[in-house]
């Protein structure tokens, strides 16, 4: 079996060396060259044609983002993971990077750990983001057949809310979505994107600069509101509650599920069971399975779901499992979804 053959990008030797040594660790890929800086790890793209680049954010002639954009311009498709720091100038950057055209981040651990303690966290936390660039499909396996949607029956009910999970890809594919709506919806949007903390933040900022929506980072009591959007903070649940005749956001610290938290099953349960029917769905790019089982909540509830399509995403991880188990109304490439969102809600709306 071919390795996955990886380029790693930093300005340090210690980092080259460490990042080197976690990717040779695993059996199915290999260290095919460094560089210290984005200058000359043009100039090794073209001598060692890696199939995916690690890449740090500030290095000296050439960082990271200045990087990306330059590479774009020969090779639209190579993989490429940034190595952020967990700060507001880190997340700045690495939103940046995405927009430039990297692939995916992993947040950079802290110097203070030491050699062993980074050498952990990155084989948890990067190794599995470089395999899921490259699904490995085991000889003689068969497709998984896309099975019928086992609630296409249900008749429509009007939408009051519309829940979103991404993850990998997902700041590029949310600003998309949300730089089309044409004029607020009217009924709120709650949303989790697996980042950490000082990112979520960052995102809801950008999120709301670029969309006729209003975005936050969701608060613990918050009341949702038509016309506007809440984004799960890194490092809480993000539910719905109902009090009264109110809906109102908790935030919770309890234990991650799907390795995630904020995770898109806890907050898909929650507003199954405040809406029941009167929820959309919608799953984007990103890798795993969170949202999935939380769909099904919804969609035994009566409400709906749209996924986004294995072309337009950047990892067809949690979209695919509603698109194969027959979860989703529609399987839609991304310049397409909030048009989706919105023929949807406003044809609610006649339902009233």
């Amino acid at each position: 079996m071919k390795k996955i053959r990886v380029l790693v990008v930093d300005d340090t030797a210690v980092m080259r060396k460490i990042v080197s040594e976690v990717v040779d660790r695993d059996p199915e890929m290999e260290t095919a060259g460094v560089a210290a800086n984005g200058r000359i790890a043009l100039q090794r793209v073209n001598q060692v044609s890696p199939d995916l680049i690690t890449l740090d954010m500030e290095m000296p002639e050439m960082g990271g983002i200045e990087m990306v954009r330059e590479l774009r311009k020969t090779h639209p498709r190579i993989p490429v993971i940034m190595l952020s720091s967990l700060t507001v100038k880190g997340a700045e950057a690495t939103f940046d990077a995405l927009q430039a055209g990297a692939s995916d981040y992993v947040a950079k651990p802290a110097r203070s750990i030491g050699i062993p303690a980074t050498l952990a966290q990155l084989q948890a936390e990067l190794l599995p983001r470089i395999r899921h660039f490259f699904p490995q499909k085991k000889q003689g396996q068969p497709e998984t057949p896309t099975r019928r949607n086992p609630f296409a029956a249900r008749s429509r009910h009007s939408i009051e809310v519309v829940a979103l999970a991404t993850s990998t890809g997902g700041p590029n594919a949310l600003a998309k979505v949300f730089h089309e709506f044409k004029e607020p919806l009217p009924v709120p949007v709650v949303i989790v994107q697996h980042m950490p903390p000082i990112f979520t933040r960052t995102l809801a900022e950008r999120l709301n600069s670029c969309s006729v929506m209003s975005v936050h980072e969701g608060e613990d009591g918050q009341v949702l509101q038509a016309g506007h959007a809440y984004l799960a903070p890194g490092g809480y649940h993000m539910e719905t509650r109902r009090e009264g005749t109110r809906f109102v956001l908790r935030l919770t610290q309890d234990p991650p599920e799907n390795s995630c938290r904020p995770a898109a099953d806890v907050l898909f349960r929650s507003v199954a069971g405040c809406f029941g029917a009167s929820t959309l769905a919608v799953v984007m790019t990103g890798m795993g399975r969170d949202g999935f089982l939380g769909t099904q909540v919804i969609c035994q509830r009566g409400g709906s779901a749209i996924a986004q399509d294995e072309a337009s995403s950047v990892v067809w991880g949690m979209p695919s499992y509603l698109a194969k188990e027959g979860l989703a109304e529609s399987v839609l490439p991304l310049d397409q979804i909030a048009s989706k969102i919105e023929s949807r809600v406003s044809a609610s709306l006649q339902l009233g």
